[in-house]
């Protein structure tokens, strides 16, 4: 794979940086045309999509630094440019921009809360997909050994470096099931809406779809200081626990708000 596209200079442009900005540009561009179907205002989608990446990426790095801190990982590692380099954990950027995207509805931005959820959530998992692919440039959330003829082998040293990739060793490609979950669950959310009988049943069916996802693409992760053995268990990593959290929180909600009409 290739950690750096290319450099300008003495700057070097990773890929998954670059497509960690298409995933953003692509999400919004899609959540703008859901929006559109609400008669909602494609530029408070935008303005509320920006404090949503910037939220989403803080609280990715927030959730990684925690788990780190947990496992016990030195602070003068954990606080160090590789954490600054590191995606960090998508689940944290998740809970970390769902926050915010309450805070900011509450606090009145003219938008229906629920019905805005419902237009940004297929613009979500489309950039989830597209910045998992950026993961398997850079080689990182690696999988476990792997011989089945899909198997992918990394060689680039410095995605070893700032991940620990496994070089020279057949791995799942887990980053590619990943995304293939995240188009999955974008392809179910853009067909059911048609079908939609309440606000907010979009938002719900995210995250029961998301946790699911994760929790089963978890089986063929290989990056065990994502954080392992939650509660004992060492089928409990830090995706999974998200992942069950993700699915008992999109049950709420739909059954919440299936009882409740939505205010604008």
């Amino acid at each position: 794979m290739h950690p750096i596209l290319f450099e300008i200079g003495s700057f070097p442009l990773g890929t998954y940086g670059l497509l960690l900005a298409i995933a953003f540009f692509a999400g919004t561009a899609l959540a703008k045309r859901q929006a559109e179907l609400d008669q909602l205002a494609p530029a408070a989608i935008t303005d509320l999509a920006i404090a949503l990446l910037i939220s989403a990426i803080l609280g990715a790095k927030l959730l990684m630094i925690v788990v780190d801190l947990i496992n016990g990982v030195p602070p003068s590692d954990i606080f160090s440019l590789a954490t600054l380099r590191a995606g960090g954990a998508i689940h944290g950027g998740i809970i970390a921009a769902t926050s915010v995207f309450f805070w900011k509805l509450r606090q009145g931005q003219g938008l229906p809360l629920r019905t805005t959820g419902d237009a940004l959530v297929p613009g979500v998992a489309l950039g989830q997909a597209i910045g998992r692919l950026g993961c398997f440039a850079a080689g990182c959330c690696y999988g476990t050994d792997c011989h089945a003829p899909w198997a992918t082998t990394f060689t680039n040293p410095i995605a070893h470096t700032f991940s620990g990739t496994p070089l020279g060793i057949p791995i799942h490609p887990v980053q590619i099931y990943n995304s293939l979950a995240n188009f999955t669950v974008m392809a179910i959310l853009l067909l059911a809406r048609p079908k939609r009988t309440f606000p907010g049943q979009m938002i719900s069916l995210y995250f029961m779809a998301e946790g699911v996802g994760r929790i089963i693409t978890e089986t063929w992760r290989g990056d065990v200081d994502r954080g392992t053995g939650w509660l004992g268990w060492a089928w409990l990593s830090t995706g999974r626990l998200t992942g069950l959290a993700f699915m008992l929180l999109g049950l709420g909600f739909w059954l919440f708000w299936n009882q409740k009409k939505e205010s604008r």
